[in-house]
């Protein structure tokens, strides 16, 4: 029971979620509202421009029909006849395409934005099982698309016949009148009817945009599961980031290692910790420290300082000391420059004249970097 509860989808989608759904294309679209605004843009384009498609079509039909004996014998002629009726088709055509393409994207844009994701046009070949597709059909989502279509089709009955029963006297009136003018009416009035027909049509979207957001939320909630596989993701595996840490502190030891042969001197504590320092004149302002390390490390350090001959000088206040306030490939801090500055000399005399060199009894740590053990 804990592992089927843990694995229930009751989180909200996070915003990485959404991000990942969105780059596939996967976003709410309410097919009811792109419909509802092609239909409504398409009645106002026919309410408003009614009697230029009229006469428009009506002088395609003439076009068309209007072929005398001799041009239908002449290819040129006819060729030249179809292509004038293809261009009043496309004259005729373009307003309401350009409509249809408008209101197909204002419909898409208003839900999710625009969205354009090549994932979206792969060819995805679960679709063609049987067994999926009636699946969907008898899903909560293929119920609620059969009422969103039985509502639709209530309220554009409804629509219709109120209409009509309003229009009922005009529409017997039709006649009583020339049938030039009776064709006239009858159009405003189908306009009319149409118009309102396409204007009901947003309750039923009014209804479906916010049941798709909710299917859509619903479709990429996460399990708690979920949520930690993203931000273990997102943050690194633990492990993985534990080895390379691992890895690098493991470089870096190598690095510092190389670099204790470089030293003019490692000063010890004497077991416990092990710092190496260098200064050349003219390049540094202050020494600088190039290994440091505690218990293994250090005797690392002093074995690698032995093989290099490199002085091991024991001074335990100032080897503590620039274990835990100095920074490795960093110069000491200004506070030590006396106390360093003591043991590079104490150094430089072992190497001129051993017997003359005198060991400090004082290495002048301040009281701040002291450090007692």
């Amino acid at each position: 029971m804990a592992d089927d509860s843990a694995q229930e989808k009751e989180l909200p989608a996070s915003q990485k979620r959404k991000q990942q759904a969105r780059e596939k294309g996967q976003v709410a679209r309410s097919r009811d509202l792109t419909s509802s605004l092609l239909l409504l843009g398409v009645a106002v384009l026919v309410a408003s421009m009614g009697g230029w498609f009229y006469d428009t079509g009506r002088s395609l039909l003439q076009t068309g029909l209007t072929v005398s004996a001799l041009a239908a014998q002449d290819p040129a002629a006819m060729l030249q006849a179809a292509g004038k009726v293809a261009l009043i088709g496309l004259v005729l055509l373009a307003p309401v395409l350009a409509f249809t393409f408008l209101a197909s994207a204002a419909g898409g844009v208003a839900m999710g934005g625009w969205v354009f994701s090549g994932q979206a046009l792969a060819p995805d070949f679960s679709r063609l099982n049987p067994i999926t597709g009636i699946k969907r059909m008898f899903s909560i989502t293929g119920l609620g698309e059969l009422g969103k279509a039985l509502l639709k089709a209530i309220v554009i009955g409804v629509i219709a016949g109120i209409v009509l029963w309003n229009q009922r006297g005009p529409l017997l009136g039709l006649l009583q009148v020339e049938p030039n003018l009776a064709q006239t009416q009858l159009g405003m009035i189908a306009a009319k009817a149409f118009l309102w027909m396409a204007a009901g049509t947003l309750l039923v979207a009014a209804v479906d945009v916010p049941w798709q957001l909710f299917q859509m939320n619903k479709q990429l909630k996460m399990s708690r599961q979920d949520m930690q596989d993203e931000m273990r993701e997102s943050e690194g595996n633990p492990k993985i980031k534990q080895k390379m840490r691992a890895l690098q502190r493991e470089r870096a030891r190598k690095r510092m290692m190389a670099a204790v042969p470089k030293a003019d001197v490692v000063v010890t504590n004497p077991t416990h910790y092990a710092v190496a320092l260098a200064y050349k004149e003219g390049k540094n302002r202050a020494p600088v420290v190039l290994a440091l390390g505690a218990d293994l490390v250090a005797a690392r350090i002093r074995e690698v300082a032995a093989e290099h001959n490199v002085p091991v000088i024991e001074a335990p206040p100032l080897a503590r000391a620039l274990f835990h306030h100095a920074e490795l490939e960093q110069e000491i801090p200004v506070a030590l420059y006396n106390a360093v500055a003591l043991l590079l000399a104490y150094v430089f005399q072992l190497r001129a004249a051993p017997q003359m060199a005198v060991e400090p009894d004082d290495w002048a740590i301040p009281a701040d970097f002291a450090v007692n053990e």
